[in-house]
């Protein structure tokens, strides 16, 4: 059994995570599925899904270690070439990764006790966005 639907979000710009457990976790509840995956996808190509403990601290170190890691900067080749200062938004979301697959036992997703599915905004804009939720199992 396939069950899949799509979740809208509004984005405040770099950085802004949210919280879509209880989101997902609908749309698994929806599907009827008993044991499967939820396949996870972030829409975009400045956008990433991930799992983390969904806490203020964490919140803010997540695109602060990002923004270390790979800095906003006009030397990006993407920036040579479109110079809208996104290039980082790029990158970051590449090396977070737009997808993430989390297991179903008895209908509920597995997840440890500080384990949520977040979407992180990497671009400097504001953003409507969509996640494609993807229920697979019996």
């Amino acid at each position: 059994m396939t069950h899949q639907e799509q979740l809208k979000l509004h984005t405040a710009g770099h950085g802004d995570m949210h919280d879509i457990t209880a989101e997902v976790q609908r749309v698994v509840a929806a599907s009827n599925v008993k044991v499967g995956v939820a396949q996870i996808f972030a829409v975009g190509s400045t956008a990433a899904v991930g799992v983390i403990e969904f806490e203020p601290g964490l919140q803010r170190d997540l695109p602060e270690m990002l923004d270390r890691l790979i800095p906003p900067s006009r030397s990006y080749g993407h920036e040579q070439a479109w110079h809208n200062g996104n290039a980082h938004s790029h990158l970051q979301a590449t090396v977070l990764g737009p997808s993430l697959t989390v297991p179903i036992a008895s209908g509920k997703l597995v997840l440890g006790t500080w384990q949520q599915i977040i979407h992180l905004e990497c671009d400097i804009h504001a953003r409507e966005r969509t996640v494609v939720v993807t229920v697979m199992g019996e």
